[in-house]
């Protein structure tokens, strides 16, 4: 197992590139009621630092390991979904939807089906109920399935995250833990948007929705370092 500290010492700098993006969003602090191609530029930046954080580790890295190009890709649609949700005001808001739509299926289909973890996806399960529930008046038109259909969506992208985590023993990995952290962190900040689009307002909505999110996205990238398996291992596990 590796270390946190060793983790730090060799993926840290790798990052530092999406840190300073990041400080460049919430120092900017461009307003939302005037979108325009800069403020899209300086809102995907940082999720684009994490395409290069992944390719840092070598174009091999992403062939040899499914899982993780399955992230890469999904790091890709979650960027064209912040573009998308910078003009929702005039439109865009659906289009965005079905970006992250996309970016919760790879996502899910990275962190995989084994353990199942039964229990944890049924607690998903309800509790994706309750929430849908308590935004189901506040929906009308196309969002009353669109929404229903996300909300399933990101709580089994959730599931599957979560359902990998061993935080006690000899098989704990610290990358299933960057996982199940970042899906719960996701999972906060679109319930943030949702409540704040479709309830009432937030406050401190954009500040809340955007810290959780670049933290979702920086775990969920780093999950895709150690823990996933070789294309060699990944055959094998398709053919048993």
């Amino acid at each position: 197992m590796v270390s946190p500290v060793t983790v730090v010492k060799s993926e840290g700098p790798k990052l530092v590139p999406f840190f300073k993006a990041t400080c460049v969003y919430f120092v900017l602090w461009l307003p939302s009621s005037s979108p325009s191609w800069v403020s899209a530029l300086i809102k995907c930046l940082p999720v684009f630092c994490l395409w290069l954080f992944l390719l840092a580790h070598g174009l091999g890295f992403l062939l040899a390991h499914p899982s993780a190009t399955r992230i890469f890709v999904g790091l890709i649609f979650s960027t064209l979904g912040d573009a998308f949700l910078i003009w929702q005001d005039q439109g865009y808001f659906v289009h965005g939807l079905l970006m992250f739509a996309v970016t919760h299926m790879l996502y899910a289909s990275a962190f995989g089906m084994r353990p199942l973890a039964l229990r944890t996806g049924l607690v998903m399960a309800v509790l994706s109920v309750l929430f849908y529930a308590f935004l189901y008046p506040g929906l009308s038109g196309p969002f009353t399935y669109l929404v229903g259909a996300y909300v399933a969506l990101i709580s089994f992208m959730g599931w599957r995250a979560i359902a990998g985590l061993r935080l006690v023993g000899a098989a704990w990995r610290w990358t299933e833990l960057a996982a199940g952290s970042g899906a719960v962190l996701f999972i906060i900040s679109d319930v943030t948007i949702a409540v704040n689009k479709f309830c009432f307002p937030v406050p401190y909505s954009r500040a809340l929705i955007m810290s959780t999110y670049y933290a979702a996205q920086m775990l969920i990238a780093l999950s895709a370092v150690e823990n996933r398996e070789p294309v060699e291992d990944y055959r094998l596990s398709k053919a048993n």
